[in-house]
């Protein structure tokens, strides 16, 4: 009795112990990788040490100018393009990421070279608004809009700015141009 308790016990403790190790291109609600919807712009350089850091500084704070934060491998490869709340703050958090890697990935598969049959068939799409060269599908499940361009649409449907769209309207094999989180912590 006494040898299947400490035993017990000892795997338990094993179990506990063990540190699941992030994966650093898996989407989620609060993460993309290791940034997290907390991360200031301030540490970026310790989430994306082994990364290239690029940011636009546009020079005056009161233009009102969004100043995104490009993040690239070292090898050269765009991986996100990140949108701090604030421009120009470093304690800023970040408001919103463009998925430019097809490595990163929803747990449930969806990547930029997702179509729009794999959006539909493993989550709910909340609303689709209809812009002039484009529809933004929008995720709220994972905070995420994906852009279709409408030149994957039928010619019929591409022109017409007042048509409210379902998702009976576009095509299941309709690419994603643009991934996008959005975070409003």
């Amino acid at each position: 009795m006494y040898k299947s308790i400490l035993s017990i016990i000892i795997i338990t403790f094993l179990f506990t112990s063990c540190k699941k190790e992030q994966n650093p291109f898996e989407i989620s609600n609060q993460h993309i990788g290791l940034l997290t919807d907390s991360t200031q712009v301030k540490d970026l350089k310790r989430v994306y040490a082994n990364d290239s850091i690029v940011k636009f500084i546009g020079g005056d704070e009161f233009t009102g100018n969004v100043n995104n934060i490009e993040i690239f491998e070292k090898g050269g490869k765009k991986l996100l393009t990140l949108t701090p709340k604030q421009s120009l703050d470093s304690t800023s958090t970040i408001a919103g990421i463009r998925i430019l890697d097809a490595r990163y990935k929803t747990n449930k598969n969806i990547t930029v070279m997702s179509t729009f049959k794999d959006i539909k068939n493993n989550y709910k799409v909340s609303r689709i608004s209809n812009l002039i060269n484009s529809l933004v599908i929008a995720v709220d499940d994972i905070n995420a809009n994906f852009t279709i361009d409408k030149k994957e649409l039928p010619a019929n449907l591409r022109f017409d700015m007042d048509l409210k769209f379902e998702a009976t309207h576009i095509p299941d094999k309709a690419k994603i141009k643009y991934f996008f989180i959005g975070w409003n912590n």
